[in-house]
Order: C-alpha cells, then structure tokens, then sequence
C-alpha cells in the first residue's frame, strides 16, 4: 500500500491546473515572480480551459489509484482532446513528455518551453494529437473516445482504459451507440473500460443535455445500458483553486477505487471460479464539477466558472484591458504554484509521490505506443490453398468474398492462439458471403442468448452491430493498440463513417513522423455489397462514395484495390494483412462472376499496380480499354469483344488497374511514374477508362499523367440507380458495354480508322439493341441471356 494520501492528489490537482492555465495565456513569467504585464500575455490567445480542471481531476486520481495497486494497468482517453493543456501538463509533471521532447525538463526552462509552444506555430498544437505520448485518440472531432477505447481492451485481459466523455460529446450519435460496446466484452479474454461521464454542464455556448438531466434520470438511463453507476459531484459553493474542499476528493477516490475493485471481482469471477457471466454490470463514474472549476468566477458581470463562457479562453483581451489582466494575476496566484515547485528542485515530493513509477506511468503505457511490445504480424496461409483454377480467361463460378471468408476462416485458426485478429461488421456477415469465417470463430454476445441464436458466444472474435461508428472506433482502438483487424461493410453505407475515417487517416499522418511511435497494423476494410448490384435495393444503397474520398487523402499510405475476380481478392487481402500502418479499402463484388486472373498473376499485377492482360490484347493497338472495379472490367472485356465482332481489323488493348492511391496508379509508395504510365497506355491512343466510382476521381488522376487528355474517355458511376436490373444500372451510367463500344467508336472514327458510314451503321445498331434491352426488362424483369450469360470466347 502506497503512503500517498488525498492531500497528495489535491497538490497534483493545483500543480497540473496551474500548468494548464497559463498554457493559454502566457509568453514570459512563468512562474510569477513579478506581478503579470501586458508583456507577458501571448498576443493570440487559443485554447480551451473549461475541460482542464476535469481532465487533471481525473488524471490525478488515476495516479492515486495506480500508487495503490502495483498490479493496475491504465491508459487514459480523453473524449474532449481540446483539454490538451491538461494532457500535457500531466505528461509533463510525470516526467513522461521530456522523454521524448528533451527540452521539456522539470524545470523553470521546462515551463517556458511547454508554455510558450502551446498552440504555437510549429510548436504544440491545441488538441491531443499523436505527438504527445500516450495518446490515441485527437478528441477535435468529438464522439469517437468511447468506441476507440473499447477497442483497445479487446483482448488485452490485463488493461483498464478509463475514459473521459464529454457531456457535449456525450450528445454525438456515435457516442450514443458506442455506450453498447459493453455488450461484447467478455471479462474471460478481455480488458475493461471505466467511463467516466465528465459533466461540466455547457458546450461552446448553451448547456448540454446531460448536465440539465437529474441523478436520477442519469442513473436510470446508465443503468438500462448495463452499467453500475456511480455520482461523484462537487459540492455548490466551494473554492476549487485553494485544494480546501474534502468532499469531492474522497468520494472520487473512494469511488475509483470501488470501481477498480468491481472491475477485478467480474474479471476473477470468470477467470477464477469459471463463473459464466452474462450481462455483467461493469461500473462508470458521473463526474459532475463545474466548467472552468476554479477559475476566474466572474467578469464583467458574467458568470464564468459554471457556465458556457469558461469553454474557451476566459478573458479576452487582457493585454489591453486592466480589470482582465488582474483577474488573471489573482486566478493564477490562487494556485500557489510557488509552493508545489521551485527552481533546484522541481516538484515538491508530495507531487512526485503520485506519480507512478516508470512504465506504469499512464504516459508511457505501451499498449499506446505501437512496436514489438504490442504488435506481431500475423500468421498467413497460403492464398493459393483457396484460389480456384483457371482454366480460360472468363469462366463463370468466381466469388470474391466467398474466397476471402474461406482465406480468413483459416486466418482466424492459425492465431487462434496469439488473439490478435478481429472481424468487425454491422449485421451483413452472412449477406456479403463472408459467413465461411464462423466456421471457426463466432461474434461475440456477453448479454442473454436464446436456443434458436446461430453463432453467438460471449468469446466470439467477431463483432457485429448496426453502427458503422461504433465498428470503426472498435478497430481504430484495437489497430492503435497492435492488433490486426478486418472492417467488412456494405460499400454504400460505409460512407456513415467517412469523418471518422478521416479523422483517422490524419492520425496516422501525424503518427508517422514521430519516430518514437512504434509500428501498427494497417486498418483494412472491405467493401462488398457494392452500387452495382445493389440494383434489388434501389438508389439509397448505391454509392461509391467513400473510396473517392479516401483517395483524396493526400497520404502515401492510403491504398484502395479493386480485385478484378476471386483470385485477384486473394492476393490483395493477403497483401493488406502483412502490411503495416497504413489503410487498405478493398472494393469487391460477392455475386457469382467471371474468373480472369489466378493468384499469382494478379500477385505481380499488385507490384505496379495495373497489368495488360495480354488474353484480351493486341500489339501496336488502335484503342485501349482499361477498367477498374470487378463489374466495370467484364463490361469493359464484353465492350472489347463485341469490337472484335463488329470491327476484327481493330487492334486493341486491355488493362486492369488493381489499386489506387492519391498519387496517382498503383500503391502509394510505388505509384506509376510517367514514362511507365505511356508503356501502359501508350502515347497517343484513345483510351476508354471504366471505373468503379465517380468519373471525376480518375480524371483527377489522369491530369498529373496525361498531355492529351482529350484522348482519354473516363465512364463511372454518375448517381444514376434505382430498383432494376444489373445491367441496366451500367446502362444508366454509361458504363456498359454498348456505352463502351459507342464511345469506341467515335474515337475510331475521329481518328480515321472507320468510315463514317460504317460507323452510322455500328451506332444504329446499338441504339436499337438499347432500346430493346429497355422493353425486355419492362416485361420480364430480367436482364436478357445474352448479357447475363455472357462469356469471353476467346
């Protein structure tokens, strides 16, 4: 037992919130050792210190719990990462930020350099971000702290993240299905989260739902979740910048402590006594103290401390005006920071005595910092063992996602034992063909099961829920932490989380220039049920969306692949599970389609990242084809074949691109140079390019390849769809073969290769065929047997 006492906490308390006030405000006199100038306020002002107070309150009572039980295991989420001078100053006290930044020593050099650089160009910015160790989540885009810690204790049996929310967060709609994560964590295998619902009572400007609801309506609510409640809340009236109130102190610490006690018994109960444990009661913490809690009161007749206008900076112009620039002398001096720290000798013991030792401090956990502590590779089959043969060049019977749930089901046996794989979907595993996975594992289900439920158990190892936002902070978590994941979601609807992935996508930016982060794996998602055959469903489940806005990502390890058959999906997941920090989109159908490629073809296609397919191609070619996306590349072939038919003297060639970056063709770090590009497309050629998403985004990429832009003819989804039938959404968008060939044959024909009757003659025909194709499915509701039947003959 540690001899730390309450007293300990409340000096850390003052310490940390003195460090985070004047993070905000000043440029010299640090420690306050003449009385504060105009001189000695930053110019710009930024930052946000209504959070601060909350975050230290919670940090230094993690630290008191941490010196009790040498057996705790913490990392720290902080929802509202724009409390960032309180993170820092934590990381700081601790010792933890001058680790890694040598100039933030604990010292009156230290201080300047923390305080000065704090939202500072070049120097700290003013949220959480992946500079700062200890970190995993940047909080500017509120909602996602919850979900991501849940993630990060899958698998992880030893560890606690505690987590802040933000009652503002606390209104996100991720945040609001992110409280039912605790239905999938099995105390057996897992860790646990401790939220903690920080409720200062306002946002920016108005008051937040949570802090106008009663206790009682707070427990109500928390407990119909499945959560042991507990209040912990600051008496009205009391000074929080004199340390002088007991109340809030003890009842915090009482109450982690029980919590942490809660916590171990549950685990034990299944660990120990073997107990099966269904719909375990997991605590949580209400935290109500006031925003800004101890900070200016009052200015110019506004209520500060307890209301919206202590979000942000507190007083605006206190270079300028008297009465600001002395409430800010008499707040900071509240603190008696003179007490707590001196030059020769830093911190008083009673600080240091809370903090706990080396790597147990909450900044230096490991599981935040990626590397070999935390990451292994996976263990891989070969893609081969599941690859089908190729006997010609489109033959019928080729399901990507059936061939990829069968190369993850023997991915999940063969680190059965390691627990470092997870399949996170909404309710759509069985639908997008990926059910062959639950012949070894099942989704995990800790609340009642019914006889009639089919692969449910509290162990389960994937998880499935209808939130997109959920599953994402689940797997951003679990990846941020080491582990490998798989992210499977109807290709429409994985827009939901495009913020998100966003959010994360700068993350990883940021984290890969700190040399002290370790490496993770990549995120990898897989995108099926897609646009164009979603024609059952209608215009509400067809949108490609969300690759078109990660290839707008400006980031080397951004990678989006479109596996034109089976085989080819099976060398792109496993290509994507051996890689490392970065993330992976695969766009791949799950119907019954044609097979073009075996594995190892399309493993040296991914090298370059777009291949001639030499079946479908000619030497010296009149007119190239190429295509992206699984259904875009057989209307491309169909378009090709019937040019032979129409036109045998027509010379032409195919190329299938396999993966996109924002760079350019190919993967990010290998994307296609020019010179290379024209051995692909050549130099003069026309080129009829049919991509699986918006037109635009290869236009876009084409601009940085291409001198004569005009001989390129891009054809992609135009937000044309409804209930129909397969090939009349390619009609709809131009993108079908018959759309092909017309386009063939104005480029053909422009450029003197064909008659000008023979080409009227073509158009008419096609026109016709249209038209007819039309009727037909008016009457039956089918797509005719010539297109559905269609196959390369060649």
């Amino acid at each position: 037992m540690s001899n730390v006492t309450i007293e300990n906490v409340k000096k850390y308390c003052r310490a940390a919130n003195y460090l985070s006030a004047i993070q905000i405000f000043l440029q010299d006199n640090y420690l306050l050792e003449r009385p504060l100038s105009p001189n000695d306020i930053k110019s710009r002002l930024l930052g946000h210190w209504g959070t601060c107070p909350g975050i230290n309150f919670v940090y230094a009572n993690l630290n008191f719990l941490l010196k009790k039980h040498n057996d705790a295991d913490f990392v720290l989420v902080v929802g509202p990462g724009h409390g960032f001078p309180a993170i820092q100053s934590n990381s700081f006290i601790e010792g933890t930020l001058g680790e890694y930044y040598p100039n933030a020593t604990i010292s009156k050099a230290g201080i300047e350099n923390i305080t000065k650089n704090f939202s500072w160009p070049y120097g700290f910015p003013s949220h959480a971000s992946p500079h700062t160790p200890g970190v995993i989540l940047e909080g500017g885009e509120l909602g996602y702290s919850l979900s991501t810690s849940y993630g990060a204790i899958l698998d992880n049996p030893k560890l606690i993240v505690a987590c802040i929310v933000g009652d503002g967060e606390a209104e996100t709609g991720p945040t609001a299905t992110a409280w039912h994560a605790n239905k999938f964590v099995d105390p057996r295998n897992n860790g646990a989260v401790l939220p903690i619902l920080h409720l200062n009572g306002y946002k920016i400007s108005g008051p937040t739902i949570y802090g106008r609801m009663s206790d009682e309506e707070l427990t109500n609510l928390f407990t119909g979740y499945g959560y042991d409640v507990h209040i912990v809340e600051k008496a009205e009236g009391a000074s929080g910048a004199e340390g002088d109130e007991e109340k809030i102190y003890t009842d915090m610490a009482d109450t982690m402590e029980a919590s942490y006690v809660k916590i171990r018994q549950i685990q034990a109960d299944a660990r120990v006594k073997n107990v099966d444990t269904i719909k375990p009661k997991w605590p949580m913490i209400i935290l109500r103290t006031p925003k800004g809690w101890g900070g200016i009161k009052e200015m110019d007749g506004k209520k500060i401390e307890g209301n919206c206008y202590s979000h942000q900076v507190v007083v605006k112009e206190p270079r300028t005006k008297n009465n600001e620039l002395m409430a800010l002398d008499t707040w900071f001096h509240s603190y008696k920071f003179e007490e707590l720290f001196d030059e020769q000798n830093g911190f008083i013991q009673e600080v240091k005595d809370l903090i706990p030792e080396g790597d147990r401090r909450i900044g230096k956990n490991k599981h935040t910092f990626g590397g070999p502590e935390v990451y292994k590779p996976l263990q891989l089959p070969d893609p081969n063992t599941f690859a089908e043969p190729l006997t010609k060049p489109g033959v019928i019977g080729s399901s990507s996602m059936i061939r990829v749930g069968e190369y993850l089901n023997e991915v999940f046996k063969l680190n059965a034992d390691a627990k470092n794989f997870r399949f996170f979907s909404p309710d759509e595993t069985y639908s997008n063909k990926l059910d062959k996975v639950y012949a070894s594992i099942k989704r995990a289900w800790v609340w009642p099961l019914e006889k009639w439920d089919e692969d449910l158990a509290p162990q389960g190892r994937a998880i499935e829920m209808l939130s997109e936002h959920t599953l994402q902070g689940l797997m951003q978590g679990y990846v941020l932490t080491g582990r490998h994941g798989i992210f499977a979601s109807y290709e429409s609807f994985i827009q939901i989380v495009s913020s998100m992935a966003d959010q994360y996508a700068k993350f990883l930016k940021q984290a890969k220039e700190v040399a002290w982060r370790g490496n993770i794996p990549s995120f990898n998602y897989i995108l099926t049920s897609s646009g164009w055959r979603q024609e059952h469903n209608g215009f509400s489940h067809q949108n490609p969306g969300f690759i078109d806005d990660m290839l707008q990502r400006q980031g080397d390890f951004i990678n989006v692949y479109f596996p034109a058959d089976g085989n080819a999906a099976l060398a792109v997941i496993d290509e994507c599970l051996s890689s490392s920090y970065g993330i992976n989109v695969i766009v791949a159908g799950k119907t019954l389609e044609p097979r073009w490629t075996t594995v190892e073809s399309s493993k040296e296609q991914l090298k370059e990242g777009l291949a001639i397919w030499n079946f479908a191609s000619q030497e010296n070619p009149d007119i190239v084809f190429a295509s992206a996306g699984d259904y875009l590349t057989k209307e491309a072939l169909a378009a090709v074949d019937l040019l032979q038919q129409e036109l045998p003297e027509i010379k032409t060639r195919f190329v299938n691109v396999s993966t996109l970056s924002w760079s350019g063709f190919g993967a990010g770090q290998h994307v296609l140079s020019k010179p290379d590009f024209f051995r692909f497309f050549t130099n003069d050629k026309p080129v009829i390019f049919n991509y699986h998403g918006y037109p635009q985004t290869i236009k876009q990429i084409l601009f940085d390849y291409a001198e004569n832009p005009k001989r390129f003819k891009v054809n992609g989804y135009n937000e044309n769809g409804s209930t129909t039938t397969p090939f009349d959404m390619q009609l709809r968008n131009g993108t079908s073969r018959y759309n092909l060939l017309l386009d063939a044959i104005s480029f053909l024909k422009e450029g003197n290769k064909i008659s000008p009757e023979k080409a009227s003659e073509i158009v008419e025909k096609y026109h016709t065929k249209i038209a007819e194709f039309k009727k037909y499915i008016v009457q039956y509701g089918v797509d005719p047997e010539e297109i559905s039947e269609w196959q390369w003959k060649k």
